[in-house]
């Protein structure tokens, strides 16, 4: 017997029937077709399932879809440039993070860059010009395993309008 949920993604509003242990991963990616948040580990290491959940990175292998009901939940698809009232505007544009990661080279494979950029999007609205310890910091639940990190964490402060 399903449950039904309210919630909001990336700006739309969904009432959807969920089965009460289904993660918030998989009711993104496969109920609502938004595959940009990757399922890493399942258990919480990896990083590459970060979203925000009501303006808070969380990684949604670990939580519920029942969880999620009645909050506002941004993925990856919903970065994109928005206006002051959180409409979010479909122009094309990247977000400053997810252009800052193509320019610094802050990416290789790609798998882990989802995750990576909305828990760098998380550290920047909490604090606008972190150091590079600060940003290493706010990583340390995201893995990568290709890049070293180096491009990543430069591109995380090329965002944030400093240099590493």
């Amino acid at each position: 017997m399903g449950q039904v949920i309210k919630v909001e993604v990336n700006g739309k509003a969904y009432e959807k029937e969920v089965e009460p242990r289904l993660l918030l991963v998989h009711f993104l990616r496969e109920t609502l077709g938004l595959t940009g948040t990757n399922v890493g580990c399942e258990t919480s290491l990896c990083g590459a399932c970060t979203v925000h959940v009501d303006g808070v990175a969380v990684k949604s292998c670990t939580q519920l879809a029942v969880q999620a009901d009645g909050s506002k939940v941004t993925t990856i698809e919903g970065m994109s440039p928005h206006d002051d009232s959180a409409r979010l505007r479909r122009d094309g544009q990247l977000h400053p993070l997810q252009q800052a990661f193509w320019d610094e080279h802050g990416l290789q494979c790609g798998y882990c860059t989802p995750g990576m950029i909305m828990a760098a999007a998380d550290l920047l609205s909490k604090n606008a010009s972190p150091s590079e310890k600060e940003i290493r910091e706010a990583l340390k639940g995201n893995v990568c395993r290709c890049t070293g990190y180096h491009n990543i964490v430069r591109a995380i402060a090329a965002a944030a309008g400093g240099a590493s």
